[in-house]
């Protein structure tokens, strides 16, 4: 495959999901061949993970990344995000395929590579949900940033981070109540 295009980098979802909308608004060229430059070796290599040869999982990538440029416009960030959106697209193609065609001997794999691929998966859901709370964090203010960094990433009790503040225990909860409120909405925004 073709990398000519610069990749987007791994830790911007969100800049992949506005490459998709692009694609949908406006057939945008270059916004796609940054995302086949991006997805197009990783869709491979996922579907070579799951047992696919080599030659068919060139093929399915080159599908879906076509699937991708097709149905951009069903593609909503709302709902999940653009790498979530093509690997669905690319799994499903690989399974109506193995129904078309029937199983092939080497797209059996074994159980440690099968358990492999779902940890791939799960690492990749991890980081993007990473991601979307550290974006969230920085819009809190600094009080309500320092205070749950205190409590939370530092485990310290509420009333030894009211000490060290030098502010009331009841101010301390206070910040707290009202910062996870907002992570909430943000965080629920962004699912």
């Amino acid at each position: 495959m073709n990398q000519a295009a610069a990749p987007v980098p791994p830790e911007a979802p969100s800049a992949m999901d506005a490459l998709v909308v692009a694609i949908a608004e406006r057939q945008d060229r270059e916004a796609f061949a940054r995302l086949f430059g991006y997805f197009a070796p990783r869709v491979k290599g996922f579907l070579m993970r799951r047992g696919a040869n080599a030659g068919l999982a060139e093929e399915i990538a080159q599908e879906t990344m076509l699937s991708v440029w097709r149905k951009a416009s069903h593609f909503s960030p709302g709902r999940g995000t653009a790498s979530t959106w093509v690997f669905t697209i690319a799994r499903n193609l690989a399974v109506d395929r193995m129904r078309r065609d029937g199983p092939q001997p080497e797209a059996e794999m074994e159980p440690a590579e099968e358990a492999a691929v779902e940890s791939a998966e799960a690492a990749l859901i991890s980081v993007e949900r990473e991601q979307r709370l550290r974006a969230a964090l920085a819009t809190l203010s600094p009080e309500q940033g320092t205070i749950l960094r205190l409590s939370f990433f530092q485990d310290r009790p509420h009333s030894e981070v009211a000490t060290e503040l030098g502010i009331p225990l009841g101010t301390v909860k206070s910040r707290i109540r009202l910062a996870i409120a907002r992570l909430r909405l943000l965080l629920d925004d962004l699912s």
